[in-house]
């Protein structure tokens, strides 16, 4: 968690605009809501995935 912390530090707010703009172009507005349903999607299966391992590891 202090990992995204120092990266917004390190940026800050204008770099952060910055990048969503660049997102923003290069996908345009009606691809952004697919991509972050995508990205949750993703993300969703990664913690699944971890949690089924951890409970693999605890029952051995």
């Amino acid at each position: 968690m202090n990992i995204i912390f120092l990266f917004i530090n390190k940026f800050g707010v204008p770099g952060i605009i910055l990048i969503l703009a660049v997102v923003l172009l290069l996908f345009g507005g009606k691809k952004i809501p697919e991509l972050m349903r995508g990205l949750g999607k993703g993300i969703k299966e990664f913690k699944d995935g971890t949690k089924s391992e951890e409970e693999s590891d605890n029952k051995d």
